[in-house]
């Protein structure tokens, strides 16, 4: 049984879809492999690196969040 071809979203090519194929299903490899080398930066961690200060603020919100005062 031949695998589905499928239209890449970003690049438009068509592509195998191919059983435990990296990425998203309407993505081509191609495509895919430029979205994995993203996916290992945090966007929560500043141009320093200090967890410290992002995990405070995140604290600091869901404090405010639930115990704020209804006004």
């Amino acid at each position: 049984m031949p695998f589905p071809i499928r239209t890449c979203v970003v690049c438009s090519e068509e592509f195998e879809l191919r059983p435990g194929k990296p990425g998203f299903a309407n993505r081509c490899p191609a495509c895919s492999e430029a979205e994995d080398e993203d996916a290992g930066k945090d966007p929560m961690l500043d141009a320093t690196g200090n967890r410290n200060e992002v995990n405070a603020a995140r604290r600091r919100a869901m404090y405010d969040l639930l115990y704020r005062k209804e006004s």
